[in-house]
């Protein structure tokens, strides 16, 4: 008898033990008394972040490691798939994040949808009805009326589209669909205190098509691409499709300028002996910074976890 309630106490202590390391070994909030020397000099100020998938511990070393960079950001975007399914709990852990951490953050945070916020992995098909109930719940996380909005900060436009169907009846799991309403609006909000040669930001999860550059991404793209074709001044910013980032993660088609955004949760490596042809690596945490002085933009890749820098791209508009 002493012998098995020697098993069960020494079991239990190895379990306390096991809840205590991993525990401790969670990234944390920096502390509010950290003495934090970040400056930047720019009239303005952002990072973007895609495909969190409610990573909680790879979404607070990203914080951390923008707070590091600039404690004054002018913004944080979310660029989609911040949770993994449309849950109710997996909102509520990322809302208790950002309160956790509002002290590190800045006070405009930017929240589009993406895919995964169409997800229940119980469901196999979305009704309309719960494509509309997934929205709902989106909304109510962003604080937006719609899946598409914009804002302006200090003077610089923000633009956010977003799908209105996933994974559905109507609509595959992955690709997005812009209706003629949203782009009609997208229409008058480029236009909207139009100014040539200053920047204008805009944000989709899913990637506008390329042929074979690029995963399937938006049913409008076409549409899109013929709007932003009288824009020069657009950085447009897309995630989904988890690929790394590198130089090329910023490229200047024709007129606009496009930005994979790279991934929070997990990177897709290319790997000709996988299978498939591609890895999953899992402990990447990729994002991208951005300041911009009047009409000229920079963009740094930023590898969160070994706090580096992975490249910077500069686009000066007034050579465009």
């Amino acid at each position: 008898m002493k012998k098995i309630k020697f098993m069960v106490i020494t079991t239990i202590t190895i379990i306390i033990g096991a809840i205590l390391v991993i525990y401790m070994n969670k990234p944390k909030p920096i502390p509010k008394n950290t003495t934090v020397i970040s400056t930047s000099n720019s009239d303005l100020s952002f990072a973007v972040l895609g495909d969190i998938h409610e990573n909680i511990d790879h979404f607070q070393e990203a914080i951390n490691d923008l707070f590091t960079i600039n404690s004054g950001m002018d913004a944080l975007v979310l660029n989609g798939d911040v949770v993994d399914q449309g849950l109710d709990e997996q909102y509520e852990s990322v809302e208790e994040t950002l309160h956790t951490n509002m002290d590190l953050l800045p006070k405009t945070i930017i929240k589009n949808i993406g895919n995964h916020e169409f997800f229940n992995y119980d469901i196999e098909v979305n009704t309309q009805e719960q494509v509309k109930e997934f929205i709902n719940k989106y909304i109510k996380f962003s604080g937006e009326e719609r899946v598409y909005h914009d804002i302006w900060i200090k003077d610089y436009h923000f633009i956010s589209l977003g799908s209105e169907d996933g994974n559905s009846e109507t609509l595959n799991s992955i690709t997005a669909f812009i209706s003629d309403e949203q782009l009609e609006w997208f229409k008058e909000k480029l236009a909207e205190n139009y100014q040539k040669g200053r920047p204008i930001f805009v944000f989709l999860h899913q990637p506008l098509d390329y042929g074979n550059s690029s995963w399937i991404g938006v049913e409008q793209s076409e549409e899109i691409k013929i709007i932003l074709s009288q824009y020069p001044e657009v950085v447009m910013f897309a995630s989904h499709t988890h690929r790394n980032l590198t130089e090329d993660s910023v490229l200047l088609n024709n007129t606009f300028t496009i930005v994979n955004t790279g991934a929070v949760h997990y990177t897709i490596i290319p790997d000709s002996n996988a299978k498939g042809g591609y890895i999953r690596e899992s402990n990447y945490i990729k994002g991208v910074y951005i300041e911009v002085n009047d009409s000229n933009v920079t963009i740094k890749g930023r590898d969160f976890k070994e706090k580096q820098w992975i490249f910077t791209k500069e686009i000066i508009n007034s050579n465009r």
